[in-house]
């Protein structure tokens, strides 16, 4: 069973890296979630990260604000994909996170979703999961056909009713 690692540097993150968390749970897939700080306990976080293959991680989602240096140092210990969620919260709600997870140095690439954007960020990890699992990837194809039924559902509702209803 592959398993994803959800790092993150705050308590005050797990508003939105939850929301990983809960798209995992809701495709079956086991995670572990932590609470390192690379700059305040970086040997925890050397030993966290060095040690996640062994665990049996395949992918790590890591949320981090203002410098956000905690998804690239995912990148640079851990040989698989690491998925960057850049947190708002600072001065420029988050735009120094995107491009600090985004300007990663050539041969240590993140991944990088939209500012709070955790859901997003589970939904990367199972299509990484999904190219060598194929229960996950009909578990994503179902998804998708729910979404589209969600929006037209929507769609009909506002040819019903009208848009003074909403």
């Amino acid at each position: 069973m592959p398993r994803v690692g959800i790092v993150m540097g705050s308590d005050s993150d797990l508003k939105v890296m939850s929301k990983a968390a809960k798209m995992l749970e809701k495709f079956g897939i086991d995670y572990e979630m932590t609470i390192i700080s690379a700059h305040r306990e970086p040997d925890v976080f050397f030993e966290w990260a060095k040690g996640a293959e062994d665990r049996g991680v395949k992918v790590i989602i890591a949320g981090a604000g203002m410098a956000a240096h905690l998804p690239g140092m995912c990148a640079a210990l851990f040989p698989m994909p690491v998925v960057g969620v850049p947190l708002s919260g600072s001065k420029l709600d988050g735009m120094d996170a995107v491009f600090s997870i985004m300007q990663m140095p050539p041969g240590v690439p993140v991944a990088t979703v939209a500012i709070d954007g955790g859901m997003n960020a589970a939904l990367v990890a199972l299509k990484i999961l999904a190219v060598s699992d194929e229960s996950i990837l009909a578990q994503l194809k179902e998804y998708s056909k729910e979404m589209k039924e969600t929006v037209q559902a929507k769609a009909a509702r506002l040819d019903e009713v009208g848009y003074e209803a909403y």
